[in-house]
């Protein structure tokens, strides 16, 4: 029994309908659970579709609790003793509580946990196959998407430092300085603050090319991962 719902839940084979329909059933439900996120005020309807889809998180995270251990190569309790520290989990847990928690407490601190109530946009993406393929292209060109992590930021730093340097009344502060190389590198260049001198202008015109090129690589690395999976 308990192998069969893990199936279920976990989406064993393409052919299981039951799995199917759970995994539609269960993006249904985490879709209609945002919908009250996108309004300012609540009412008996919003709060009648946070009790329900909260009730149906709870079911779903008890039945992957109760059958941990087909998830993991270990034996024993130990699987039932790690679940609740994974990371999905945690995410599960914590778009689940701020509901069971909403009550009218002395200290505001604990209106802080309507703030998870966003995590479970998160929960959606385990039922998305074209998410799924978008997440393993991400772990496995991990290593270089973080060396281009690592360019652009090493870049931003250097054009503020130069920036900074040439042109410290116009920026005022580094932070200054770090936004304008931040905005140039993504090529938003919003005009709120940007080099006045002959030498800053021609600072901005050669960082802005090789923004342009820092930007284009990892576009280049995830669509060169997308199309790998897409043929497998």
């Amino acid at each position: 029994m308990r192998k069969r719902i893990y199936e279920i839940t976990e989406r064993a084979k393409a052919t299981d309908s039951v799995s199917k329909i759970y995994d539609i059933f269960m993006m249904c439900s985490i879709i209609t659970s945002i919908i009250p996120l996108c309004f300012s005020t609540q009412n008996n309807v919003f709060s009648m579709i946070d009790k329900l889809t909260v009730a149906i998180f709870i079911i779903d995270y008890i039945l992957r609790f109760i059958t941990a251990d087909y998830s993991s190569s270990k034996n024993g309790i130990i699987p039932f003793i790690i679940y609740p520290f994974r990371p999905m989990a945690i995410i599960y847990l914590l778009s689940i509580l701020p509901s069971i928690t909403n009550l009218n407490y002395a200290f505001k601190v604990f209106r802080v946990f309507r703030l998870f109530k966003t995590m479970r946009i998160f929960k959606f993406f385990r039922y998305s196959k074209n998410i799924q393929i978008i997440t393993n292209v991400l772990s496995k060109k991990k290593d270089a998407l973080v060396t281009v992590g690592i360019l652009a930021l090493s870049y931003i730093f250097f054009t503020a430092l130069i920036i900074f340097q040439v042109e410290p009344a116009t920026f005022g502060n580094f932070f200054n300085a770090i936004y304008w190389a931040t905005v140039s590198l993504t090529t938003v260049g919003y005009g709120d603050i940007y080099p006045t001198s002959n030498i800053g202008r021609i600072i901005s015109m050669v960082s802005s090319f090789l923004g342009i090129a820092v930007v284009a690589l990892p576009s280049g690395i995830i669509i060169s991962g997308y199309q790998d999976e897409i043929d497998k």
